[in-house]
């Protein structure tokens, strides 16, 4: 039904379902790796794809392991200066 609706045209439910499904499966890895080595958050994540094949397609999700902590006092985290 799928390469049906591929030949004429629109959203292909399946596909992007399963996209979905593979999308959620790389952030939960990218979760458990993280937290194996110690990291409690991960900043910058971002997904890549590749085809392999004419039938696959691969999915992986990257970013920065970080251990976040309560901030006990105010701190300045950036500071922009301008001099002309």
């Amino acid at each position: 039904m799928a390469g049906l609706r591929s030949i004429r045209g629109g959203e292909i439910n399946e596909y992007t379902e399963m996209a979905h499904q593979a999308r959620q499966q790389a952030l939960d890895r990218l979760a458990e790796q993280a937290a194996s080595m110690g990291a409690n958050a991960v900043l910058s994540i971002m997904f890549d794809s590749t085809e392999i094949g004419t039938t696959m397609d691969e999915i992986i999700a990257f970013g920065t392991g970080v251990v976040i902590v309560p901030v006990t006092e105010p701190q300045q985290l950036v500071k922009l200066s301008w001099a002309p």
